[in-house]
């Protein structure tokens, strides 16, 4: 028979029965070695176990008599069943062992095959075939038996969660041993087939062995069950699911065709065959057996690769990985889609779980959104409504993840189409169906997330489904903007609940939801909320201030989809929220304002605003100090101006890219004209790189003439001095109409102007003659706007250097010219009588600019005659220059210039024409340098105040050194009465300090941090640009130099030798000065915004510094501890509890972010850990040696003057201790009094924090705000606050009051910056008189009124007062919720049947026991 011919080729026979005996007795876990004669004789014939298999095989068909037959065969054949399994385990063992050869693989996969396939045959269980090891054993072949090359390829596209080092050849300690070993173990089988290689040829014979394995074992699970072998179903599921993803699959995978194993050609194709097959209830009862299948495929769903003994790593999202987890949703599609009501609850259980493991990355999070979309899509509406309401409160969880997550899912299910109610939905899920639920309680409720990477993805969500097809999302975005406002669907009762981090990601089951402590919960007040528009963009621009980057671009992002889709009105207000953007301190944030100006206005190419928005945004990045930004600028102006210049002839109206580029030069021409100084710099850049063609130039020509030519004369006036040679005749005609014809646009007529001024090199003589003549009749009207009048100066002046031999010659004889004719203007109005009373105000205006024009150019041909013309401008009107036969005086006694008749407006243009003049003389300066510094004293104008500080700024520039003692007299307009003068002041300070025409001399720089206060938030806005942008990056050191002083000149404080001793007048003093109660809050914004642009380094150094200079100054007596003294002593103390003090090295996370699991995030944290314990022994070490000597002996002093700065010091004390919690005795050991008043103020302080976390937590949320401007007049004092719920006695510290009195909800800080800012929350506790009562409650968890020990006044002698008793009633024990007050004034008396109250231990040594003890420590 040819069964029993094949074999005897296994050698049954010859195998010893005692080796067999010791095979099973071992249960297949190790075996002796076989005969190696009987082994080497089975491997002659390399196919015989194929052979046997091929003669089995028909003995496994559906024939009875066969399957009957085979075992009777065997007996009758003496060939033992029980040896046959025992020689296939040798083999199977053999290609488990270490570095196993191709042969034993294979053989391994045939024995394994050849086994399987007689646990098929009828039979074989009463055979006692079976044996759970050998079966789990064949099933882990396919992996063992396949090359690790692979393994070890996917190990380098894993991500691993874990700690790892990056560099070659070291690995990182693993957190566990058991994660150890493995480790250990897999490098051995790596390090052993490194010298090992397989041909393609071997590869594809492995394959095929693993093909036949899996066939095997896919025929036998359609007969046996495997209901009773939970451990073998596992292990195929485990084989299964690694089989998914081990080749690609040519064409679709489709699982809706039932097909027969042999027509399955893919290994994943098998896989999802046998893991159908295990879904069937033949294999487990319920559903075990799915749940199984489900939860294995959650990871490949994950694109992670599971791992017994430590975390799921992350796969690489490779082209494999990516289709195995599109198959595995497809299958899990399919499998519902046939098992419907028995897997509908395990799909709500792989959408929990999904969820629930999702890591922070975004490719990941991508991912698997899509998944549980698809998941979702397949639910009916009951249960897609459950999940939706699950996911609700899943999108509260407190980690940062989840809560990404949850926005990810929200926008894949706003793309499916909305579910439409049903009978089988409960009314109280019906809610959670519409797509308005989604977007307003999901998506908007998170856009005021503590997280900034939550609420930028946030803001990016709700902008996305804008762009979204579905119109019901679009929809609800609307009604969140509308002027009636949309209220949200969800009632109070469903958002109660939050999720809890559960460790339920081993057993597969439902994730319950429960209630969180550090997550909000949002009241019915807050869901019923109605959303006005114009309070929601003002949210948006905060938003547009967040202090992180990305939350920055997604809100940008996001207003730029508003205002695209018409959801909020394209008016200036809002469009400025994205121009000004585009100088925020982040490059990426300008790229991003810029690339939402471009999309808006490709969206709304005729809309005017946009346009000018878009103007506003782009053209000044072109001056960015960042030359990515410059760039990005350029690049915008390109695409949508310079690229759409075409040709008049090919000009079309109905091109949009054309009419809007001539639209934006238009409105340059226009409304924009402030900005032609940033075009003007991009045709610069431009220019090197020969940009414009003369067919560009004479596309340009060609539009002179049309309505377009204001815009073609601006392009023309920036590119006439570097585009090759023009057209002249077309110019010099545009010249001539315009000679002729009265002016009607200044601007086109200046640009005209520019370009003749830039062609003048290139004309002959006979027509520079003839447009000079014409210039100067047409000065000579006196009839053009003031525009013209300096562009028709300035082009003649560009005629006259065109010939460099005739240059001086040329502008004293025409400039002289317009000086002579003013002159003789100026006497007839101010020299004749009664000249001056109908006089044309206009024509004295326009003779006065040309005169200061001209005399530019011509210094030799201004005399004294004119000075003191322009001087009677503005001198009272019997100061009347004399007549030209009297000789005139050699000076004018003047001590400021005195309203005459002469208008106002006059009187300014004459400010700028004398200032001309001091240009080019300067004995004329020395003379009225006094008088403009006075007049910025007294000076009633302001217009004349204004002109007068850029004239005194334009003369520092050319007599810097005379002029640089009146920069005081400067600098004080900074406090003028009028918004405009004051940000003049500032503009030509800042300018004059970034050229280094002035120093940060005396007064100057604390003159200048005080606008960071002015009245009006633009100037303060304007003023932190100049110091943080222009200023400090010119002088890094300047803010730490000038901090301590900041502290005495702001406080007014004289009485330090070296410190805020420059001159002032009291004037200045009394306008500049910021001393007092009233004032604290804009000294400390002050303070707040230096020590924000503080270097740890500096913040390092001020911090010994101010303990030196300041508190060590009074320690030594060298400051008086006097009213003032204590007032800038309480600053101190103050300054230094601010959080802005504490050094960024030891400041932890920002608040509601969890560090990322990536290798670099790891590595980052582990740096900052050890930075933070290496900053922290440094300044530990400086704390101890410099600072608690100086505060143990200011707390002396103040103690023995019973000093109110001693609860400033305290407050001190309580926010630095935060960072040696445990070593306060430890640093107090000189003083343990102070230590222990310091430990029991951090011990309320935690309690607090305790009883109230999660108050704080909802208000913080409720309440967040991105770096609000506060009012400076409200701000408390730091220990005002500080010091809530305690009173000073005479030694320093009482015992403070319970934490429940007198406090409001969310009121406890968190930490240690929490209790900085708690310092200005304006939280006052008032104190109580001296009639407080002296009783008592001794209630656990009240203490009302105080013990006696520690009285509330300062009180000379104590006794303990035997007169005074305190009666308890034990009855009233307990946390009641009466006011105190209305306890303080019940007298509680005990029953009589109660025992008397043992009498109190009070822990009293007189003052001799305490110096002796004290002698003894010494």
């Amino acid at each position: 028979m040819e069964l029993i011919r094949a074999l005897q080729l296994l050698k049954l026979n010859s195998v010893s029965s005692d080796w067999v005996e010791s095979v099973w007795d071992f249960e297949f876990t190790d075996t002796d070695p076989l005969d190696p004669v009987i082994e080497e004789e089975i491997k002659e014939d390399p196919d015989v176990f194929q052979t046997v298999y091929m003669q089995l095989l028909t003995f496994s068909n559906e024939d009875a008599d066969n399957t009957q037959s085979v075992w009777v065969v065997f007996s009758e054949n003496g060939v033992s069943a029980k040896t046959l399994v025992a020689v296939l385990s040798y083999f199977i063992l053999s290609a488990k062992a270490k570095n196993p050869s191709l042969e034993q693989r294979l053989c391994g996969l045939q024995a394994a095959s050849l086994y399987l396939l007689l646990l098929k045959i009828p039979g074989s269980v009463a055979n006692k075939v079976f044996h759970q090891i050998l079966f789990d054993t064949c099933l882990n072949m396919p992996l063992k038996c396949w090359p690790q090359d692979s393994g070890k390829k996917r190990k380098k596209d894993s991500l691993k969660c874990s700690q790892s080092d990056s560099k070659p050849g070291k690995r990182s300690k693993p957190p566990k041993k058991a994660s150890q070993e493995q480790m250990e173990i897999d490098d051995d089988e790596d390090d052993e087939e490194e010298g090992m290689y397989f041909s393609a040829q071997d590869l594809l014979k492995l394959r095929e062995g693993i093909v036949l394995l899996v066939r095997t074992l896919l025929r036998l699970l359609e007969k046996i069950s495997l209901r009773d072998k939970p451990q073998s179903a596992d292990s195929c599921v485990q084989l299964f699911t690694e089989l998914t993803n081990f080749e690609p699959v040519i064409g679709d995978l489709s699982f809706s065709q039932e097909r027969n194993v042999d027509q399955l050609e893919s290994l994943p194709e098998l896989s999802y065959h046998g893991l159908g097959l295990l879904c069937s209830t033949i294999h487990g009862e319920g559903d075990e057996c799915r749940r199984r299948v489900f939860r294995k495929l959650l990871y490949v769903i994950l694109m992670m690769k599971a791992q017994e003994r430590s975390k799921p790593s992350l796969l690489a999202p490779s082209q494999a990985v990516c289709g195995a987890r599109d198959h595995a949703i497809l299958f899990i599609s399919h499998i519902v889609d046939q098992q419907r009501e028995a897997t509908l609850p395990l799909l709500r259980i792989i959408v929990q779980h999904i969820c629930h493991q999702m890591v922070e990355k975004s490719e990941y999070r991508a991912s698997g959104a899509q998944a549980v979309g698809k998941l979702m899509a397949k639910m009916p509406c009951q249960d897609y409504a459950a999940i939706v309401k699950w996911l609700y409160n899943y999108s509260q969880n407190n980690k940062v993840a989840f809560r990404m997550f949850a926005l990810d899912v929200t926008m894949v299910l706003l793309q499916q189409s909305e579910r439409d109610m049903d009978d089988t939905v409960d009314p109280e899920l019906a809610v959670f169906l519409s797509h308005k639920f989604l977007v307003h309680n999901i998506i908007y409720n998170h856009r005021n997330d503590i997280s900034p990477t939550v609420r930028g993805h946030a803001l990016h969500c709700l902008a996305q489904c804008l762009e979204l097809g579905s119109q019901n999302a679009t929809k609800c975005v609307h009604e969140l903007f509308s002027n009636t406002g949309a209220q949200t669907m969800l009632d109070s009762a469903h958002s109660e609940q939050t999720m809890k981090g559960q460790k339920t990601a081993l057993t597969f089951r439902t994730i319950e939801l429960t209630k969180h402590k550090s997550i909000t919960t949002t009241n019915r007040s807050a869901m019923n909320t109605y959303f006005q528009n114009e309070e929601t963009m003002a949210l948006f621009k905060k938003h547009v201030s967040d202090p992180k980057t990305n939350a920055r671009k997604s809100a940008l992002e996001t207003v730029m989809s508003l205002l695209k889709h018409g959801v909020v009105s394209c008016s200036a207000e809002n469009l400025s929220i994205l121009s000004e953007r585009c100088r925020d301190p982040a490059v990426s944030v300008k790229k991003k304002a810029m690339q939402c100006l471009m999309d808006l206005l490709a969206a709304l190419p005729e809309n005017r605003e946009v346009q000018e928005a878009w103007l506003r945004g782009v053209l000044p990045a072109v001056m960015d100090s960042e030359s990515s930004v410059q760039e990005k600028a350029l690049e915008c102006l390109d695409h949508v101006i310079i690229t759409h210049i075409k040709n008049q002839g090919k000009y079309r109206d109905d091109d949009t890219s054309q009419r809007l580029a001539w639209d934006l030069l238009g409105l340059m021409c226009e409304k924009c004209q402030d900005l032609s100084r940033y075009f003007s710099k991009a045709f610069s850049v431009w220019a090197p790189q020969q940009k414009f063609t003369p067919a560009f130039v004479n596309s340009l020509l060609s539009h002179t003439q049309r309505e377009r030519a204001p815009a073609a004369w601006l392009l023309l006036a920036k590119i006439a001095s570097c585009s090759p040679k023009l057209n002249y005749a077309t110019v010099l005609d545009t010249w001539e109409n315009t000679i002729r014809s009265p002016v009607v646009s200044v601007t086109m007529t200046c640009h005209i102007l520019s370009v003749m001024g830039d062609i003048a090199s290139n004309l002959n003589d006979d027509t520079k003659a003839r447009i000079v003549d014409d210039l100067m009749d047409w000065l000579k009207t006196f009839s053009l706007p003031l525009e013209v009048i300096n562009s028709c100066v300035d082009t003649l002046v560009r005629f006259g250097r065109s010939d460099n031999t005739q240059d001086t010659l040329f502008l004293d004889r025409f400039c002289g010219e317009l000086v002579s004719v003013c002159e003789s203007y100026l006497s007839g109005v101010i020299l004749k009588e009664k000249g001056a009373i109908n006089i044309n105000e206009d024509l004295l205006v326009k003779h006065l600019y040309t005169l200061g024009a001209a005399s530019l150019h011509c210094p030799s041909k201004v005399g004294k005659r004119i000075f003191l013309l322009v001087q009677s401008v503005l001198t009272p009107s019997e100061q009347l220059v004399p007549a030209e036969e009297h000789e005139l005086p050699a000076s004018q006694p003047l001590s400021q210039f005195k309203p005459n008749s002469m208008p106002t407006v006059v009187r300014a243009h004459a400010v700028i024409t004398l200032g001309k003049l001091c240009l080019q003389h300067e004995e004329l300066m020395l003379k009225y340098l006094p008088v403009f510094a006075r007049e910025l004293e007294v000076g009633t104008e302001l217009a004349v105040r204004s002109n007068v500080v850029v004239v005194m700024c334009d003369l520092c520039v050319r007599y810097t050194n005379t002029v640089s003692r009146y920069i005081p007299n400067i600098s004080a307009c900074l406090r003028d009465k009028e918004p405009i003068v004051r940000e003049q002041t500032l503009i030509m300070l800042t300018n004059l300090l970034q050229e280094e025409y002035v120093k940060w001399k005396g007064a100057l720089f604390f003159r200048f941090a005080i606008a960071l206060v002015d009245p009006d938030p633009a100037i303060a806005d304007l003023c932190e640009y100049c110091l943080v942008d222009l200023l400090l990056k010119k002088s890094p050191l300047m803010f730490s130099q000038h901090f301590i002083e900041c502290i005495f000149h702001f406080n007014s404080y004289e009485k330090h030798k070296k410190y805020n001793k420059f001159p002032q007048t009291e004037s200045e003093k009394s306008r500049f000065s910021l001393r007092g109660h009233q004032n604290q809050g804009k000294r400390f914004r002050i303070y707040r915004f230096l020590l924000k642009n503080f270097t740890d380094e500096q913040r390092f150094n001020i911090t010994s510094k101010i303990c030196q200079d300041i508190l060590g100054s009074f320690v030594d007596s060298e400051l008086p501890l006097d009213s003032q003294g204590s007032e800038l002593l309480a600053d101190t103390f103050d300054i230094l509890s601010l959080k802005e003090m504490k050094l960024s090295a030891m400041s932890g996370p920002a608040a509601g972010e969890e560090p990322q699991e990536d290798e670099m995030a790891i590595a980052k944290a582990v740096i900052q850990v050890a930075q933070k314990k290496l900053v922290s022994q440094v300044q530990k070490r400086i704390f101890v040696e410099n600072v608690i000597p100086i505060i143990i002996s200011l707390k002396n002093m103040l103690e023995e003057q019973h000093s109110p700065v001693l609860k400033h010091l305290m407050a001190y004390l309580q926010v630095t201790m935060q960072d040696y919690r445990s070593e306060v005795k430890e640093l107090f050991a000189a003083d343990e009094q102070l230590a222990a008043e310091v430990e029991y103020n951090m011990k309320q302080f935690e309690k607090e924090k305790q009883q109230q976390e999660q108050q704080q937590m909802e208000n913080q949320l409720a309440n967040f705000t991105m770096s609000p401007r506060q009012n400076g007049n409200a701000m408390a004092s730091p220990a005002q606050a500080a010091n809530v719920g305690r009173q000073t006695p005479r030694g320093g510290f009482a015992t403070p009051l319970h934490p429940q009195a007198n406090k409001g909800p969310g009121q406890t800080p968190k930490s240690a910056d929490a209790l900085r800012r708690r310092t200005y929350a304006g939280m006052v506790t008032p104190v109580r008189g001296n009639s407080s009562p002296t009783v008592f409650s001794t209630g656990r968890g009240k203490q009302v009124g105080r013990a006696i020990s520690t009285p509330q006044v300062s009180i000379n002698e104590v006794t303990f007062g035997e007169q005074v008793s305190a009666i308890c009633n034990e009855s009233r024990r307990g946390t009641g919720s009466k006011d105190v007050e209305e306890e303080e004034s019940v007298l509680h008396l005990m029953s009589p049947e109660q025992k008397k109250p043992v009498p109190r231990q009070w822990n009293v040594e007189s003052p001799l026991v305490q110096k002796m003890r004290s002698k003894k420590r010494i």
